[in-house]
């Protein structure tokens, strides 16, 4: 059985930057994610991907991002379950809880804090006869890696920002770009759109719109995609094809466990520290929903730091916790290091 103070279901950026506010509380944190390694979608769907709102970087990417928080919370000596999926929540009779996974791991933790971000997720796929025979033999839902496109003819269908930006990502790397979507119009932001209409305009990146691919041709291997435009139907070769229509989320096992749900969302009370409707079970970042929610890395990391106050005020009664910012005290990790400021210099000028 694995003990922990706050068992954290879900290892991504929320998930991660929780078990720095739990440290700092001198509360110890177990992770359970059902990917074979800690980041979230930001590891498993776009590790090169630049995110631009994070407070004090104008620009990081997404795996540097989890590198950073992976390398921020070592102190803290966090404990992984990784590649499993967390199956069964039983609140025992002493307030605990016991969460089993489906690999028949057992947990034990005073708490819970889901942080499953969209839960289990599965892309959107066009509908296409042979679409599964290309499917990692041409066909791509997600781009983990870049590089795997230098020098390649790629094919992008879809109309929001997952397809503007890896369409501007990739005119850099691969020889051709094509972007194909059934409108004129795109649902994405302005400043992605008007750099793909730069792109175009310098030959970087083919357009096709209104269009949609129609089918799917190669022996083994995908050498061309058929494309119907104008009510006319024509082969392109490429490559790569890869839909980016979007990502279908399941709630999975969390649906069956009692807990209030709205619109594939966990409701929990935002007016005072992200818990759900069974007590002592938390829900934050992307997972979660209340009123003027904002599925944003940064109200993750807001939620993580206000649920890690509301267990610690909850294991440890009537004890005042006295914050400080930790730039007055430090930072003691459980592996015995110790970081803070350096001391101000008291010396009398003459």
């Amino acid at each position: 059985m694995i003990t922990s103070d706050i068992l954290i279901i879900g290892a991504g950026p929320t998930g991660l930057f929780a078990v720095f506010e739990a440290g700092l509380l001198k509360l110890k944190c177990h992770l359970i994610d059902a990917l074979p390694q800690a980041g979230g979608q930001l590891t498993e769907l776009y590790p090169k991907k630049p995110i631009f709102d994070i407070p004090g970087f104008p620009s990081i990417n997404a795996g540097e991002l989890v590198d950073n928080l992976m390398e921020q919370i070592k102190q803290f000596q966090p404990g992984f379950t990784l590649g499993e999926t967390a199956e069964t929540l039983k609140k025992l009779d002493d307030g605990t809880f016991e969460v089993i996974t489906n690999k028949g791991t057992v947990h034990h933790a005073k708490a819970v804090a889901i942080a499953g971000g969209l839960g289990t997720f599965e892309p959107r796929k066009p509908s296409l006869e042979n679409l599964a025979d290309y499917e990692e033999n041409g066909v791509e839902y997600f781009i983990k890696e870049p590089e795997h496109f230098r020098n390649k003819k790629v094919v992008i269908a879809g109309g929001g920002d997952s397809a503007l930006d890896w369409s501007i990502f990739l005119a850099e790397i691969a020889s051709e770009v094509t972007l194909i979507h059934r409108r004129n119009e795109f649902r994405g932001a302005l400043d992605s759109v008007e750099k793909v209409q730069a792109l175009k305009d310098q030959g970087k990146i083919t357009m096709m719109t209104p269009a949609e691919v129609v089918g799917l041709k190669g022996e083994g291997k995908l050498t061309a995609i058929t494309v119907e435009k104008e009510g006319e139907t024509f082969d392109l070769e490429t490559d790569y094809f890869i839909p980016l229509f979007g990502l279908t989320p399941k709630l999975g096992a969390l649906a069956d466990w009692g807990l209030e749900i709205q619109k594939n969302a966990i409701v929990v009370n935002n007016a005072l520290d992200y818990q759900t409707n069974i007590p002592g079970v938390y829900a934050i970042g992307d997972i979660n929903t209340y009123p003027g929610k904002l599925k944003l890395i940064l109200c993750g990391f807001h939620e993580a730091t206000l649920m890690c106050q509301s267990v610690y005020n909850m294991l440890n009664p009537g004890k005042k916790f006295v914050l400080k910012y930790t730039t007055v005290s430090g930072v003691d990790g459980f592996d015995g290091t110790r970081k803070e400021a350096e001391k101000a210099v008291v010396k009398k000028i003459d």
